[in-house]
């Protein structure tokens, strides 16, 4: 993707902003007994967003309005969700006056594992958005001179439904999505955000005591490394895709001491030659370098050339396998298990195995 494009990309706005602005619109609706059109909310990066609400229901005892996720062109599994806020007031008793307690309603999901940045019991809303939520419904009480504990339940009404293309079910996170946003804003492709989901994943694995993980390059390979250890805790599982040197660093980190990387020959051929970030517009296949582990495989010159000349790594593969080849393979996986066990230091005992598309084992570098 050219520069140019990737500055006319839309950005949008995190669950999190819109639980926020959901809040605000449903406590303005409370106090002055009517709806409003649109909110202003406070973003952590110290902006300000101005987001539409869908519709607000005044009831005797509470409001409740509707944000419409907008995820701009980020190609996010939450864009278009309804993201709601019911407020009300809580009775005096024992509760301080300026109390905001914050809960988690249908389709937002329930921690149900150690690691993540809300405890075990609590409603997957991060710590970010629940600040935003509590700053929004301050300022608005601030404004009309009103002190009274609040109440406020957000929900997702297709949120079960949304998490079961999310990871959260297999990080402990129960019943539907997690409120999340750091920023404010979801940016486009952004690589930060998905080594952010990494980490918080592998730091997971770490504090439930797991000490194998298994990194894989794509969806496939991971459902290639489940078929081949079914008894691991599903959480041991993490698509790191081109971040295969991020999730090792990360493994060093939290004290991981096994890791299998699992994966095919595209992604592969670029760490068996030394690179550990892996998107297309960072590094590239080197066929001279595959050239030479084919020749040093045994190929004869005709064959070489083929290798080099190739339009993929995974055609290099299938020139080799076809003549029978497999010593290249092993190759392969030898200098990717170098390469990894150099970015460790040694810290984490690895295996790398080398699937085809299909799911046939072509090498495996096994645990020393």
């Amino acid at each position: 993707m050219s520069r140019e494009k990737k500055q006319d990309l839309k950005t949008g706005y995190t669950t999190g902003t819109c639980a926020a602005a959901a809040a605000k619109a449903a406590i303005w609706a409370l106090v002055e007994k009517k709806p409003v059109d649109e909110v202003s909310v406070s973003l952590p990066i110290g902006k300000t967003a101005v987001l539409r609400v869908s519709q607000t229901a005044i009831l005797p005892e509470c409001a409740v309005s509707d944000i419409i996720k907008d995820g701009g062109d980020d190609p996010d599994v939450t864009h278009g969700a309804v993201i709601r806020a019911e407020v009300s007031w809580m009775g005096a008793g024992d509760i301080d006056q300026d109390a905001i307690k914050i809960f988690g309603g249908t389709g937002v999901g329930k921690v149900t594992r150690p690691g993540l940045p809300v405890a075990v019991g609590e409603a997957a809303i991060n710590p970010t958005p629940r600040k935003m939520i509590e700053h929004e419904i301050r300022e608005t009480l601030k404004a009309k001179n009103i002190r009274r504990a609040v109440k406020v339940i957000i929900s997702v009404p297709d949120g079960e439904k949304i998490a079961l293309q999310t990871m959260n079910a297999r990080l402990g996170i129960l019943g539907g999505i997690s409120i999340l946003g750091t920023r404010g804003i979801v940016i486009p492709f952004s690589t930060a955000a998905y080594r952010s989901t990494l980490a918080v994943s592998i730091k997971a694995s770490a504090e439930n005591h797991l000490d194998h993980l298994v990194l894989t390059t794509g969806g496939r390979s991971e459902k290639y490394g489940m078929a081949m250890y079914p008894n691991l805790d599903p959480m041991a599982f993490h698509e790191a895709g081109e971040f295969i040197g991020f999730a090792l660093k990360k493994c060093v980190s939290y004290g991981i001491k096994k890791a299998t990387i699992a994966g095919m020959m595209g992604k592969f051929s670029k760490v068996a030659a030394g690179e550990l970030m892996l998107h297309s517009s960072k590094s590239s296949v080197d066929f001279d370098f595959l050239a030479s582990l084919a020749k040093e495989a045994g190929a004869d010159a005709d064959t070489v050339e083929q290798i080099q000349s190739a339009n993929t790594a995974s055609q290099a593969g299938d020139i080799m396998k076809e003549k029978g080849m497999m010593r290249f393979f092993d190759l392969v996986t030898t200098r990717c298990w170098e390469v990894c066990s150099k970015k460790t230091a040694g810290q984490v005992n690895l295996e790398v195995i080398l699937y085809t598309i299909n799911g046939e084992l072509l090498s495996r570098k096994e645990f020393i």
